[in-house]
């Protein structure tokens, strides 16, 4: 597993965990801490010695405070070429300075073997993320784009990590709502059989129309309501027509996807409906379900709610489908890891779902073991006025015009630039792409998800600060660094050596370094913005670098060619991480 050491941190921790049983022999399993810091003293620390003298004062020892069992710690440290020097400060803390010679040769390492060498192993195998997860007949809008970035994201950076991921679109094809569709697509067309999108138009309208005339028509809400009861029924010209509308809505769907370059598989509500009955006969058998007022209830510590499984007209509701989902999931699928991307509303209704699977013994009851379903919660998108973000109508902003919106900013932008005279259409509408769905992903991406973030095209598509059209802009500086020496890259990783003398050189190469790591704990902490914090830093240590080191025509010219292409290779694959297009001329 040759992959496994190339994670600076668990080398080390390796290394720290020998020394911790040589030191305190009676103490079983210490879990090394060792965590990257950023002082004088050294490039990492490990930060055992204050909690271990706590277990061991006052009993027969020979140390006679932490710093002496820092100094022990130190001194078990097994010969490894990875560490350089040690230090003790404080009350404790070693500090461990890398070797730059092994730094270097990582680094090479990686550009000969690819950065998938630097893949973190996680400890599951398989993964359900379910995100995006919109309403059929109804359009995605700004609310959707989170849960679908956030959620591709982090599938992304799980795939990275070699875990089988089970991308699942959990749309909205159940409800209530399609009684009065398809009574109103019956009522208007009656060659119903053969209506297309084009005949519907707009199914947002439609959607609007059908819900007017429910309101105002007794009648038709009559009708709409008996419609419900035989579509869910299975009646055949019912399931035809529910068909026909679900098809229309989700070739809307595929093509704001596809344009956001969003692989998913849809497994919607009705998926999951007949396998219910069987569910609530099992978490019956158990002892769980019991009658409330006509309905049938889960009660659960912590909670002042009930959890409702069966509604008192007998129908079922969203509980009841999540928790054939996760029976589901966890019996057909044999997924060890199930992820929920939902805006943070809906973290009450998921806890009392995973408490309820947890009482089931579906669920491990601890936090930190297998199986195990995490809900990966986001703020609201607002506006410049700081309420939820709408159109001057105060309507919900479409998707598609949002990214219509980012997408010819950019390209008005590259054509003031004079592109529009350099390049051919083709480069200038893929450019705008690239940079206009990236500004919109990276804006979201970079702010800790639970937070609401203020939405703003002005910001967003910025070329200086943290936005992803800097971050773009730097890795095309960067392959044009390399495309100007005229030397060829391929050549020089297999015949040239990669040097970090100067300070500015090997801080740059213990970031890149670090990449695994972060990735690793982004993935832990279902956090994209840890890994777009690395990304701007790792263009901050390059910009720095490349200040202070001249590169082509030095005599270290090789070394430093190959530091920049090092730098471009993590800055791709995080982008590819975040899902966003890089650019190579700018």
């Amino acid at each position: 597993m040759a992959n496994e050491e190339e994670n600076v941190k668990r080398k080390l921790a390796k290394l720290f965990e020998v020394a911790l049983k040589v030191t305190v022999p009676s103490i079983a399993d210490v879990e090394p801490l060792v965590a990257a810091c950023t002082g004088k003293f050294g490039d990492y620390q490990c930060n055992n010695a204050m909690g271990l003298w706590s277990k061991i004062k006052g009993k027969e020892t020979e140390f006679k405070g932490p710093p002496a069992v820092g100094q022990a710690i130190m001194r078990n440290l097994p010969q490894s070429d990875i560490i350089e020097s040690c230090s003790v400060a404080g009350p404790g803390f070693v500090n461990v300075k890398l070797s730059r010679n092994w730094m270097a040769q990582s680094i090479q390492r990686m550009l000969i073997d690819g950065i998938d060498m630097w893949a973190p192993r996680l400890p599951v195998r398989r993964a359900v993320v379910d995100f995006s997860s919109p309403n059929i007949a109804k359009e995605m809008h700004v609310g959707h784009l989170r849960s679908t970035i956030i959620g591709d994201t982090i599938a992304r950076m799980l795939e990275f990590s070699r875990v089988e991921v089970l991308r699942r679109n959990h749309v909205g094809d159940w409800g209530t709502q399609f009684g009065m569709l398809i009574e109103f697509l019956f009522e208007n067309f009656s060659n119903w059989e053969d209506v297309n999108e084009a005949a519907i138009g707009d199914l947002q309208e439609f959607y609007k129309e059908s819900k007017k005339r429910f309101d105002s028509d007794p009648d038709f809400k009559e009708r709409a309501q008996k419609a419900v009861v035989r579509l869910q029924g299975g009646e055949q010209k019912y399931r035809k027509a529910w068909t026909q509308i679900c098809e229309i809505s989700r070739n809307e769907f595929n093509r704001v996807y596809q344009r956001l370059g969003v692989q998913l598989e849809e497994k919607g509500e009705s998926f999951y409906n007949p396998y219910i009955p069987a569910v609530l006969k099992e978490l019956t058998s158990k002892n769980l379900v019991e009658d409330s007022q006509g309905a049938r209830v889960i009660l659960l510590e912590g909670f002042n709610i009930p959890l409702i499984v069966v509604k008192s007209d007998g129908g079922y509701n969203y509980a009841s489908t999540d928790l054939a989902a996760i029976w589901y999931r966890l019996n057909e699928e044999k997924a060890e890891w199930m992820i929920y991307v939902t805006d943070v509303g809906q973290q009450q209704h998921f806890d009392m779902v995973f408490k309820a699977a947890k009482r089931a013994g579906w669920l491990s009851t601890d936090d930190n073991a297998y199986p195990k379903a995490s809900h990966v919660g986001f703020g609201l998108v607002l506006g410049d006025d700081k309420k939820r973000f709408r159109t001057r109508s105060s309507e919900v902003v479409r998707l598609a015009d949002l990214l219509d919106e980012a997408k010819s900013r950019c390209k008005t932008t590259l054509i003031e630039r004079g592109k529009g005279d350099e390049w051919t259409e083709e480069e200038l509408e893929q450019t705008a792409e690239a940079i206009g769905y990236g500004a919109v992903k990276y804006a979201d991406l970079k702010n800790n998800r639970l937070t609401n973030y203020t939405f703003s095209f002005d910001q967003m598509l910025n070329d200086k600060g943290n936005t992803a059209v800097y971050l773009l802009y730097a890795h095309a500086r960067i392959c044009s660094i390399i495309r100007k020496s005229g030397k060829d890259i391929e050549e020089l990783k297999s015949i040239g050596a990669i040097v970090l003398d100067h300070a500015d050189e090997r801080a740059l190469g213990l970031h890149l370094l670090q990449f695994s790591e972060v990735v690793e704990e982004a993935c832990t902490n279902l956090l994209p913005n840890v890994l777009c914090e690395y990304l701007y830093n790792l263009s901050e240590f390059f910009t720095t670098f490349y200040s202070n080191c001249q590169v082509v025509g030095s005599a270290e010219e090789t070394s430093r060619l190959l530091l920049c292409e090092a730098t471009a290779t993590v800055m791709r694959k995080c982008f590819y991480l975040l899902g966003i297009v890089p650019v190579y001329k700018i």
